[in-house]
């Protein structure tokens, strides 16, 4: 008989980080995912003196081709079933697209959009089988609208909000919540990564604890889609309102440096 757990991905930092610690006190086996095993080990540690919880450590680049395949193996191996699956990692690029760099941009597309796709194929089914699961996707507002310098991570995200509110569908009334989370700019090592420190943007960020628990109360509530923090709600509106090429224009002053 194997044993139930919440799997999240990117957990060594930022949102994912704050999202572990509130997945936490549920008291269900965590599995804590990303590239850096000396953080993730010390988040294991502290989470595990706290709540006395069993977690388990897994250091694995999810960029690479397969990388979903390899990490349900792992969890396989530990005799765990996913329950919960929080899909984290990610990251972005900024550039303008004629000079991104292309290895990149491929390993960005194969984070956000294949592994995340292919772990939520392969823990579905026992999911909707048993009918209790819960799966987070988390995108962002960039997915809402074309973003210049951003082109390539907003199209990855809109992927993501379009795939999540698919599925939440198709699910619906069979026992798996499935929630979209779409923040803002967020206090993380994101736009380092990015090489984004100089945008505007990057100046209006929310801290990723308000945000994983915004994104934590309405995975609980059957939320399909969030937008978190005050600033950012009302995006979605506003891109329906506003003609595209006026959006378009806004996030460009907003995204350039």
């Amino acid at each position: 008989m194997t044993t139930l757990a919440t799997v999240i991905t990117g957990a060594s930092s930022g949102i994912g980080e704050a999202l572990a610690h509130l997945f936490a006190p549920e008291h269900q086996t965590l599995v804590l995912v990303a590239r850096r095993k000396d953080r993730l080990d010390v988040l294991a540690k502290e989470l595990n003196s706290k709540h006395g919880i069993k977690v388990h450590v897994i250091a694995q680049d999810l960029q690479e081709v397969g990388a979903a395949a390899t990490l349900m193996n792992a969890i396989s191996a530990l005799n765990l079933t996913v329950d919960t699956l929080v899909n984290n990692a990610g990251f972005g690029v900024s550039a303008p697209f004629a000079k991104a760099d292309g290895a990149k941009t491929s390993g960005m597309m194969q984070l956000n959009m294949v592994t995340l796709t292919e772990l939520t194929h392969m823990v579905l089914p026992a999911m909707l089988e048993r009918r209790h699961g819960r799966i987070m996707n988390i995108a962002s507002v960039a997915a809402f609208q074309a973003c210049p310098y951003f082109a390539v991570y907003a199209a990855t995200k809109a992927y993501v909000l379009s795939f999540t509110e698919a599925l939440a569908a198709e699910v619906a009334d069979r026992g798996v919540l499935v929630t979209a989370v779409c923040p803002g700019s967020t206090a993380t090592g994101f736009h380092e990564v990015a090489n984004s420190q100089g945008a505007l943007i990057n100046k209006i960020s929310d801290s990723p604890e308000m945000v994983a628990e915004e994104a934590y109360k309405a995975l609980n509530n059957g939320k399909v889609v969030v937008v978190t923090g005050l600033f950012n709600k009302p995006l979605p509106a506003i891109n329906r309102l506003l003609p595209r090429k006026t959006m378009t224009w806004a996030v460009t002053k907003m995204m350039g440096r």
